[in-house]
């Protein structure tokens, strides 16, 4: 154990024989990112305030992407950690943004936006990859106490759905959902306990369960997984379960570091080919555009899009000052009394969309020149979370935060500790017993 701890940050991962395989798939990741983008653009270009995409932008675009898409080697040298899970879908979607930054039709100084956007991207990625302290533990459960713990995360993940239930009780088909959902009142705390529960507690105790082979309690996590759209309507509630899954059989195959850059890899390609397979009118418009909108448009470039948003909005407007945190709210004079997402929604009309770290803490909080700064901060953060998971294996790691990437590109980082529960993550692993989950088996990084 106490070489696994003492391990330097940068590797190659030897504990399973990867051979050229993630290398060749981080690479061919670029590649289709590019080419999504390129098909983003010809259905999204006048809702995401883009030119047409001609040969001479798409030269520029590749040109834009090309130095960034050096910092792959970070990818293929580093083993593998909660940093390297998160900073692995930063940095595909900070790639989309300097694909798109050439085609965007606002006027504030681009120049200057990718030298920040690149410059915080390093800032982040490198303390977010690279740092992972041993964590000492002086606080850690007992088998017996941790299993109780699993047992309490059940129990509690059931009472949160029924107490939820008495607020809303809805079968809605996807498309429907926001007919409903802005509709939807639940009080702070039960919000709080939906987000963190559904997000952190459940993918928790099914990692676990997954890794222990308790299949029974791992099938009851997912079910509960399911139940928590029919409250919430929200998409990533419907989607976790599946997510969950599929990470969990990767990971059965593929080292973890295969598999975190499989969960974007496939469903990008899989959009790729629905495009291609319309262009040769093989498929319907309906069937190529639903999958392709939720997949590709939804998930990688609208939160790639938000920062060329944000970026228009703070270089006209007063910056947030973290003000858009609501405890700071009492304390500093915000120029913005309502969430960003509808000071956006009425400035652009594109819906109501939060956006990661890099937009808020970086662009809206203190603006284009300040916001590596801010990015470096928050890696050390997410370093945090390198600390109190050292030492656990890398598929129960991986597992217990697959739902994480998806609300770090989404929301602020405070909105993801506190809100979505993060934070509680980084204690549940820190207390998790080494002896049970730790990383002595060969196959398991």
């Amino acid at each position: 154990m106490s070489d696994i701890l003492h391990r330097s940050p940068i590797e190659v991962d030897t504990s399973r024989d990867e051979g050229l395989g993630p290398v060749f798939l981080i690479y061919l990741h670029v590649a289709a990112c590019f080419v999504s983008m390129a098909y983003v653009v010809q259905y999204y270009a006048p809702l995401l305030r883009l030119t047409v995409a001609n040969s001479d932008r798409l030269l520029q675009a590749a040109l834009n992407v090309a130095p960034f898409a050096l910092l792959t080697i970070l990818f293929a040298l580093c083993r593998f950690s909660f940093g390297y899970l998160v900073g692995f879908y930063f940095f595909t979607m900070l790639m989309g943004y300097f694909w798109l930054l050439p085609l965007s039709t606002f006027a504030y100084d681009h120049v200057v936006a990718y030298a920040s956007a690149f410059a915080s991207g390093l800032a982040f990625l490198v303390p977010a990859m690279l740092l992972s302290v041993p964590a000492r533990q002086r606080l850690v459960l007992s088998e017996t106490g941790f299993r109780r713990l699993l047992t309490c995360i059940l129990v509690f993940a059931a009472a949160v759905l029924g107490v939820g239930a008495l607020y809303n009780l809805k079968l809605v088909s996807l498309s429907d959902i926001y007919s409903f959902r802005n509709e939807l009142e639940f009080p702070v705390w039960l919000s709080y306990a939906l987000g963190v529960t559904s997000n952190v507690l459940l993918p928790f105790a099914f990692a676990f369960f997954v890794v222990e082979g308790a299949k029974w309690r791992a099938g009851l996590c997912v079910l509960l997984l399911a139940m928590f759209y029919l409250v919430t309507l929200s998409k990533l509630s419907l989607f976790a379960p599946a997510w969950l899954i599929i990470l969990a059989a990767g990971s059965w195959v593929f080292a973890a570091r295969t598999v975190v850059t499989l969960s974007l890899l496939a469903p990008i390609l899989v959009g790729i080919l629905l495009a291609r397979l319309f262009d040769l009118d093989v498929i319907s418009y309906q069937h190529f555009i639903a999958y392709f909108s939720l997949v590709n448009f939804r998930m990688i470039a609208l939160t790639s899009s938000a920062l060329d948003f944000y970026n228009d909005f703070f270089a006209h407007h007063d910056l947030t000052y973290f003000c858009q945190v609501n405890v700071l709210k009492s304390f500093i004079d915000c120029p913005y009394r309502e969430p960003l997402a509808v000071v956006m929604q009425k400035t652009y009309g594109i819906g109501y969309f939060n956006a990661s770290l890099f937009a808020t803490e970086g662009i809206a909080s203190v603006g284009v020149v300040l916001a590596p700064l801010a990015a470096v901060i928050c890696g050390l953060v997410v370093a945090i979370g390198n600390t109190a998971s050292s030492g656990l294996s890398s598929r129960f790691v991986l597992l217990s935060a697959g739902m994480v990437p998806q609300i770090f590109l989404n929301v602020s980082l405070t909105i993801a500790l506190v809100t979505n529960g993060a934070a509680l993550l980084f204690l549940l692993w820190y207390i998790t017993p080494r002896h049970l989950l730790g990383d002595v088996k060969p196959g398991l990084s």
